[in-house]
Formats: structure tokens, C-alpha cells, sequence
């Protein structure tokens, strides 16, 4: 009794804070509903008011809805909602998201969908506003998205919900272990958490789940599909970046964060000494920051131009090193033109980034200290010698210049990328054949809908 009514205090205490942070954004709101193009409708439709388009396409139906917030999760997502349009032809698909960042993703890598909406505020009649509209028969979360209303209301409307790729950083978890009380009692309107791995399940149980509900399904970014990339995409890429087609090597340091371009921008320089035609991508992991890294460029002496600009058309003036990839939904197969990889986030004390997705391009990958968010697949790689670990950037400037200059050991490491990747497909099976058995648990002998 006294664990729920401390849980019922956090749900009470979680909506006020709610409403006082949307109230003290309210000025920041007007002006970007003034200024922003497009900034209404997200806005109309995180309150509940969804396109009349897709209205009339869940009219008297059920519909599947997978949540995936921002840009991983919607690359996680993207080969789930694939299959799932192939075990569920007929079914109504929609994919939400949080961000406009996701948003713009959701639109260029998920193909399979019927609509991509933004998530309601997760204020109790919004989201019971936009669940009555909906009536989803079941929800995916992607990743760890735990929305307390939202999941709450969704629970009292007796729709199913369960987890798909699963995951939960080291931070997160010590954070939410403080309110385990309130955790446990939010985690337990979840079916089944099908988790990336045996770190992410530990985590989640440790945080409330019941670990009779919790299973490990792998990743199903292995199951993406950027690790395809034609001889002429490649081709068509290097022509657009401004590079020629024997142009070696190529340096790319994709999701780099503040800090950690110097040290980037110091190891190409010891790179183009060896290797005067050497070229370099950025990709920093907030766009906004390319003004401040062009400048940073400049500063060691390697001229950058911004990629917006060359798809924009603008003139761009005479030799360059490199370019900073400060688009959206690139990078992934980006990376198949690299001849060396930097994931960032790992030099910072970030936690790194992805390393799927140069490992699907059969990359040879560098990575900082840092890489408590992705414990798992990095020591996957590591323990292969896919994927080398630098303590500091003194080893890290001496480890990409003897990659490149050894190109044994490049081969090495390519090999055993693209056979961990190989080896480790499936997961999206996994996690939609769970599904499927919620389906059959909740509903009786679930057959897809024939309309």
C-alpha cells in the first residue's frame, strides 16, 4: 500500500513538473510556431490532432504502432517496420517519433509505414485524447521509451505493449535505480522486454522489470540494410563529395561531439603527411556545430566545406580537404566510402556511438576510453580485433596512421567486421516473432487484418 501510493505521488509529481516545463517554453514555442515552417502541425499533432489522411486510413481499424524517438532508434526501427510489413501486409503501420531530427530519418529510411506522426506531450488526456483515436492493438516500443502516462493509459485501455531492441545505458540505470519503486510499477504495463543484450536485460531488471518477461533478441541493427551500398553509389558519392574515385585514404569520424574534432583534425594532418591525397569527413553529432569545426579546421590548416552547402548548389571555392557531413540520414552509408573510421563520443566522456554501422561496410574502426553505452558490441568487436580502443589522442593520432599504413592489418579488421555482422543477423525475426506470440496470448489465435 504504501509503495503504491508513493508511486501514485511520482505520477502526480511527474505531471506537474510536465506542465511547469511546457509553461516556461511557451515564449520559445510562439516563436518558432512564427518562425519555424512545419513547427504547427508537429505541435497540432503532439496535442492529439492527427493528418486526416491517416485518420481515414485507421478508421474502424487497429493499428500497430511502433515508437521510435529520435534517429537511432528509427535506424533500429527501420528493418523491424520492414519485416513487419511482410508478416502484416494488410496491417495499418504507424511510426512515431519525438524528434523532427527522427522525423526527417523516419521519412527517408522507413519505407514500410502507413503514417510517421510525433509522440504526444505525455500528459494524461493528451495521450488519452490521441490512444481513443488510434485504438493501436498493440505498441513497440523502440529501445527504452518509457513514457509513465502514456504507458499507464495505454495499460487502463487494455492495449499490449512490449519493447523491441531493447537497450539501456549505464547512466540511465544507476539514474532510474534511485526511483526503482516508481520504475517497476511503470515497466509492469510492458509484456515482454526483448532486449540487445545480456548487459541491457541485467539493466532493465535492475531497474523494476520482471525478469520472467525480459529476453535477450540480439540487435536488429545488424539487420540494417546501410551496409549495402552499390560500386556506383559509391561512385555517384565520391563525385558529389568533390573527391576522385582513387582517392585514398579516406578519414571519416562520424557522431564526433565538442572536444573531440581537434584531436580528429590533428590525426588527419598526420595522415595527409604520409598520404598527400588524403581526404576527411566530419560528421558531427549536432549539425549546428559545423560553423564552430569548419573554424576549428582552419586552425590546423585543413580546409572543410559543409556538405548542406554543396546540396544547396552553393559555389564552392577552390581546393578543400575535406567535408562536414551536417546532414541528416547520410552517414550510414557515408561510411562505405572510408578507409579508416572514428566513432565519436568515445574520446568524450559521451559513452560512444554506433559502431554497427561502419562494422556493416566491413570498416576498420577506432574508438576512444569511452564506451560504456555500447559495452557489448564493442567488446564483439574488440575481441576480434574489429574495432581498436585508443586510451587518450596521442594513441589515438599513432593508431590511425598505422592502420592505414599497414593495410594487412586494415584487411584483418574488415574481414572479421563483416563476419560478427554476418554472424549476429536475426534479431528482427526474434523480436517479431515475439510479437506475434503477444498477439496470439492477447487476442487468441491472431490472424493479420484482412481489410
Amino acid at each position: 500500500m504504501k509503495t503504491n501510493m508513493r508511486a501514485q505521488s511520482m505520477y502526480w509529481l511527474y505531471n506537474v513538473l510536465l506542465l511547469v516545463y511546457w509553461a516556461t517554453l511557451i515564449p520559445m514555442l510562439i516563436y518558432r510556431l512564427i518562425r519555424e515552417e512545419g513547427f504547427y502541425q508537429r505541435i497540432k499533432q503532439s496535442i492529439g490532432f492527427l493528418p486526416d489522411d491517416l485518420k481515414e486510413k485507421i478508421s474502424n481499424r487497429h493499428a500497430i504502432w511502433v515508437h521510435a524517438a529520435s534517429v537511432g532508434e528509427i535506424v533500429a526501427a527501420s528493418p523491424i517496420v520492414r519485416e513487419m510489413r511482410k508478416t502484416h501486409p494488410n496491417e495499418v503501420i504507424i511510426v512515431s517519433v519525438v524528434t523532427a531530427t527522427g522525423f526527417r530519418m523516419a521519412h527517408q529510411i522507413i519505407k514500410g509505414a502507413d503514417g510517421i506522426l510525433y509522440f504526444p506531450l505525455d500528459l494524461p488526456y493528451l495521450t488519452d485524447r490521441i490512444l481513443t483515436i488510434v485504438k493501436p492493438r498493440a505498441i513497440v516500443l523502440v529501445e527504452t521509451e518509457i513514457w509513465p502516462n502514456f504507458l499507464r493509459i495505454a495499460a487502463r485501455k487494455n492495449i499490449p505493449v512490449m519493447m523491441m531492441n531493447g537497450r539501456i545505458s549505464r547512466r540511465s540505470s544507476s539514474r532510474y535505480r534511485m526511483i526503482t519503486f516508481f520504475t517497476r510499477r511503470v515497466l509492469s504495463t510492458i509484456y515482454v522486454f526483448c532486449m540487445q543484450s545480456r548487459i541491457d536485460a541485467q539493466y532493465i531488471i535492475d531497474i523494476g522489470a520482471d525478469p520472467n518477461k525480459v529476453i535477450v533478441t540480439g540487435n536488429t541493427k545488424y539487420d540494417q540494410t546501410y551496409g549495402i551500398v552499390t560500386d556506383e553509389e559509391k561512385k555517384r558519392y565520391l563525385k558529389e563529395l568533390g573527391f576522385d574515385e582513387n582517392t585514398y585514404p579516406i578519414m571519416i569520424a562520424g557522431s564526433t561531439h565538442k572536444g573531440e574534432n581537434v584531436s580528429v583534425y590533428k590525426a588527419f594532418c598526420n595522415i595527409r603527411n604520409h598520404f598527400p591525397g588524403a581526404k576527411l569527413i566530419i560528421a558531427p553529432r549536432y549539425i549546428h556545430q559545423a560553423d564552430l569545426i569548419y573554424d576549428e579546421g582552419v586552425k590546423h590548416g585543413v580546409t572543410m566545406v559543409k556538405r548542406s552547402d554543396m546540396v544547396a548548389g552553393k559555389q564552392i571555392a577552390g581546393p578543400y580537404d575535406g567535408v562536414l557531413l551536417d546532414t541528416i540520414g547520410e552517414l550510414g552509408r557515408v561510411y562505405s566510402l572510408g578507409d579508416l573510421i572514428f566513432v565519436g563520443g568515445s574520446l568524450a566522456h559521451i559513452g560512444g556511438h554506433n559502431i554497427l554501422e561502419p562494422a556493416a561496410h566491413g570498416k576498420p574502426i577506432v574508438v576512444g576510453p569511452n564506451m560504456f553505452n555500447f559495452v557489448e558490441i564493442f567488446d564483439l568487436l574488440s575481441s576480434r580485433g574489429a574495432c581498436v580502443m585508443v586510451r587518450n589522442e596521442e594513441e589515438f593520432i599513432d593508431t590511425c596512421l598505422d592502420i592505414l599504413i599497414h593495410p594487412e592489418k586494415a584487411e584483418e579488421m574488415k574481414r572479421h567486421c563483416l563476419e560478427i555482422v554476418e554472424e549476429n543477423q536475426g534479431a528482427t525475426k526474434k523480436n517479431l516473432d515475439e510479437l506475434q506470440r503477444l498477439l496470439d496470448e492477447v487476442y487468441g489465435h491472431y490472424e493479420v487484418d484482412k481489410k
